[in-house]
């Protein structure tokens, strides 16, 4: 009898499928609410809502600085403020371009970018391809000593750079930015977890066929590390693009100032906006270079998640 009783009590069959189906589809909107007009009207108005709306709110502060440009210091400086400009005009960004000579602060600050650039991935690459494939003796201490200076707040190693500088003669000149952002534990800890992701398998067929270390790096790491190469290219070329205060204390000299310290020292002496235009001019090549490689960001922090 009880054997008889726990048979009855046992759910049927077709009642296991239907909770299956509704845990399956436990949704918000449901896949058979979506089959109709009303559910699918719904749905794409949502969807059409929320995309304008999180696109505006990202896009406002980019809209908003260019307009400010093309607007009048008193326009600009209107309570309450103007959302379309009453009369727009270019002549704040020519007067920007003209007065800050924006042309040679952005070849300075191109040429500071480009150099930290080569430096970086000549000395992170090797660095973290040493210690991921080569094995070197006491590799983790490395490492280990490595990641701990990612602790050390950047601003407590302005002075003892700034003084190496010094003694080494390199202020005015574009060493004092390329040999510090060279050496970046933070770079070379995003290569080495990639390149530890690489199979070992094909680092021994390599070395069968008789491929020194340095070859396998060019012909067989390199090629296939193009996703976190371009990671390490758009935080240094950024990173050095958008420096204040270091480049303030090595780069005194006016000739050689990058853009965003110059636009700072003649802050004070210039209308409101062309300061805006000049702050516009000088983001331009940081938001290309961030729109053409953005999908390079997270496949090259997410390619060296999983080992295989």
């Amino acid at each position: 009898m009880i054997a008889t009783a726990v048979r009855h009590r046992r759910p049927k069959p077709r009642r296991l499928a239907e909770r299956r189906i509704e845990t399956r589809f436990r949704t918000l909107v449901s896949p058979h609410q979506l089959n109709t007009r009303k559910g699918r009207t719904i749905y794409w108005i949502v969807l059409v809502a929320m995309v304008a709306g999180f696109t505006a709110v990202f896009m406002f502060p980019l809209y908003w600085m260019v307009t400010g440009g093309l607007k009048t210091p008193e326009e600009l400086d209107q309570i309450p403020p103007t959302l379309i400009p009453r009369n727009p005009s270019f002549d704040a960004y020519i007067e920007a371009w003209n007065l800050l000579d924006l042309g040679l602060l952005l070849k300075n600050t191109a040429l500071y970018a480009a150099g930290a650039w080569l430096f970086t991935l000549a000395v992170d690459v090797a660095a973290a391809y040493a210690l991921s494939k080569l094995r070197p003796m006491f590799g983790k201490l490395i490492t280990g000593l490595m990641l701990a200076t990612l602790m050390i707040p950047p601003m407590v190693l302005i002075l003892p750079l700034y003084v190496t500088v010094v003694d080494l003669d390199l202020l005015n000149t574009p060493w004092a930015i390329w040999l510090p952002a060279a050496a970046n534990g933070f770079n070379i800890f995003l290569l080495k977890r990639f390149f530890d992701s690489i199979p070992r398998e094909l680092i021994e067929a390599a070395e069968m066929d008789g491929a020194s270390p340095v070859r396998i790096l060019w012909s067989i790491v390199l090629p296939v590390s193009r996703p976190i190469l371009g990671v390490v290219s758009i935080f240094t070329v950024v990173n050095v693009w958008r420096d204040f205060v270091y480049p303030l204390l090595v780069l005194p000299d006016t000739d050689r100032m990058t853009v965003s310290v110059a636009i700072n020292s003649l802050s004070q002496t210039m209308p409101t906006n062309a300061l805006t235009a000049a702050l516009v001019i000088a983001s331009i090549p940081t938001i290309v270079i961030f729109l053409f490689f953005q999908r390079h960001i997270m496949a090259g922090l997410t390619a060296g998640s999983l080992k295989g």
